[in-house]
């Protein structure tokens, strides 16, 4: 992007905002005209603007609402004694658990109060399990951080490996492993995430059968049976693999 074409954006955000500001300080004078019975206190030091809500359609990331809705539905189906997910959105783990008890790890370990739901500490390069012994486990927007310090973790540069080798090893035979990683052209946003060109998740993944691939596109379009090509063309795409062992 031009130095221009970039000064350009700034300037309609600036000004944008601006316009945005002066409609919330006349709606909030508006609303004070309105309350005549002022049944609830409304004083100026209490306001706080939210300045981008007002929008024709109901705005949300795309990630983060699909992948954890296509995982929920792969469990569902398979219907396992118990899930474990390591690290994945709280949300996930949270839902999950109100149907299918949940074991959930993560490097920084959550404080929930719910049944069926257990948190502990977990680190995902050193999975404290027996070989083979999951048979339905999650990790989905994880790997791609792992050894990136983002998260107080230990820097490393084959952290992702490291994880994913891990993550092999503790499934079951014909056990069930969602992975979630994002997909495009491959690079490291340091220290933010990476993104994998989705072949090379499924060769890595030997002894491993792939039974779905889902993909959510940089257009937030979400596809499931995705060609894995696909996956490889998006520039931050979310790539869903629902791994089998063999």
């Amino acid at each position: 992007m031009s130095f221009y074409r970039k000064l350009k954006v700034k300037i309609k955000y600036f000004l944008d905002r601006n316009r945005k500001q002066i409609d919330f300080r006349n709606q909030f004078l508006s609303f004070k005209s309105l309350d005549i019975n002022k049944k609830i206190p409304c004083a100026e030091e209490d306001i706080r603007p939210y300045l981008d809500d007002n929008s024709k359609e109901t705005k949300f990331d795309a990630h983060y609402i699909y992948h954890p809705a296509w995982a929920a539905r792969i469990v569902k189906d398979i219907n396992p004694q118990k899930h474990v997910d390591i690290s994945s959105t709280l949300h996930f783990c949270s839902i999950l658990s109100a149907f299918v008890a949940v074991d959930f790890y993560d490097y920084r370990p959550a404080i929930l109060n719910l049944n069926n739901l257990n948190s502990n500490r977990g680190d995902l390069m050193n999975l404290d399990f027996e070989d083979n012994s999951i048979d339905s486990i999650s990790c989905m927007h994880t790997i791609e951080h792992i050894g990136l310090g983002r998260y107080g973790d230990t820097l490393d540069p084959d952290g992702d490996i490291k994880a994913l080798q891990e993550l092999k090893r503790v499934c079951a035979r014909s056990g069930n492993l969602l992975i979630v990683v994002p997909v495009g052209k491959p690079k490291i946003v340091f220290n933010a995430h990476r993104i994998y060109d989705p072949n090379f998740i499924v060769d890595f993944m030997d002894g491993f059968q792939l039974k779905e691939f889902a993909l959510v596109t940089d257009t937030n379009q979400f596809i499931t049976n995705a060609q894995l090509d696909l996956g490889a063309k998006q520039s931050y795409g979310c790539g869903c693999f629902w791994f089998i062992k063999k």
